[in-house]
């Protein structure tokens, strides 16, 4: 899902210099007019400094209400460069979604060859030394056994805590683990709630990195057969579709969004803790969908296999039949 916005030859000039100039050490960039453009650079601490040192002065630059673009130089070989894109919670909801939707477009113009990795970024603390190592933590492939074994037990203690009425906006299933839901999954749930883009959004976990990502489809489903043809079968989903729906018995037609969560059997595959992060998150995105991007959800389901999902099934739910009522009638005396 893309913005329009594009790199402006100012910005393309500045990133050549950061590419040629190694005693720089980042470039700071933002939309304006329609446009991403520089806002300035930042130097290495010394010519012996490593990244730990000068990504420090990084945090006088990052306001707790704007977003921005951060590209910096973190790796002596090629591909040296990290793109993070930096949206606040407490930025402006189009600011939010400007940003996420043009994050590709960004890494695409300026040579996704140049860039090692893309991050997204809420806070500060992330971009900070400690935010990064505890980053780079998460990245790494861990023992799948015991991790599953150790995961599991808190993942249950998650699971009730989420029942109770805790972790909405993020849901901690380990000390070390945060599952935050990715700026373009909120952009587009936003955009949906507006009646905007192709009316469908579906989300997924990506559990190396431990958030909720965004599907990428084209798709643009406008029937109930076509919206279960673009859902996996093989993986979870979360999908959130805007349907118009006309009633079979006549009658005004509803412009409604549905939700679905779907687990195929298959998933079963996939270990413990890869399951047991769609149930517990399930609670959290519906809550964001609604608190933060807007979304008023008509109907949610549950079903295994997106085949299950039947426009029959989603008809009588969003139209249920009146029940008749006869009047009693007193049953006569006999002889009479």
């Amino acid at each position: 899902m893309q913005s329009g916005i594009s790199a402006s030859q100012e910005l393309v000039s500045e990133f050549n210099k950061l590419l040629a100039d190694t005693s720089t050490f980042g470039l700071l960039v933002t939309i304006s007019s329609e446009s991403l453009t520089p806002v300035t650079t930042l130097p290495r601490s010394s010519s012996s400094s490593d990244f730990s040192t000068d990504v420090a002065q990084l945090g006088s630059h990052l306001k707790p209400d704007e977003p921005l673009y951060v590209l910096l130089r973190r790796h002596d070989d090629a591909p040296a460069f990290i793109a993070v894109t930096y949206v606040p919670d407490a930025a402006k909801v189009r600011q939010k979604m400007l940003f996420a939707s043009t994050r590709l477009t960004l890494v695409r113009e300026l040579g996704s060859e140049h860039f090692r990795e893309t991050i997204f970024a809420t806070t500060a603390d992330e971009l900070s030394a400690a935010g990064f190592a505890k980053h780079d933590k998460h990245v790494e492939l861990e023992a799948p056994l015991t991790e599953e074994e150790r995961t599991l037990g808190e993942v249950k203690k998650a699971e009730a805590e989420a029942g109770a009425g805790t972790g909405v906006r993020e849901i901690h299933l380990s000390k070390t683990m945060n599952m935050p839901i990715a700026a373009d999954a909120l952009a587009s749930m936003s955009e949906l709630a507006r009646a905007e883009g192709s009316g469908l959004v579906m989300l997924k976990i990506n559990p190396e990195a431990e958030i909720v990502e965004l599907v990428p489809d084209s798709s643009t489903p406008s029937t109930i057969p076509e919206l279960v043809d673009t859902i996996s079968p093989k993986e979870p989903r979360f999908t959130f579709f805007r349907y118009k729906a006309t009633p079979p018995r006549g009658g005004d037609e509803k412009d409604v969004v549905l939700f679905f969560y779907t687990c195929p059997a298959t998933a079963v595959n996939m270990g413990i803790k890869f399951r047991m992060m769609y149930p517990l998150m399930k609670r959290a995105v519906l809550e964001v969908a609604k608190s933060e991007a807007g979304l008023q959800i008509e109907k949610k389901f549950e079903v295994e296999e997106p085949s299950e999902i039947t426009e029959q099934s989603i008809l009588s739910d969003l139209f249920p039949e009146a029940e008749t009522r006869t009047a009693f009638r007193r049953p006569k005396r006999p002889g009479r």
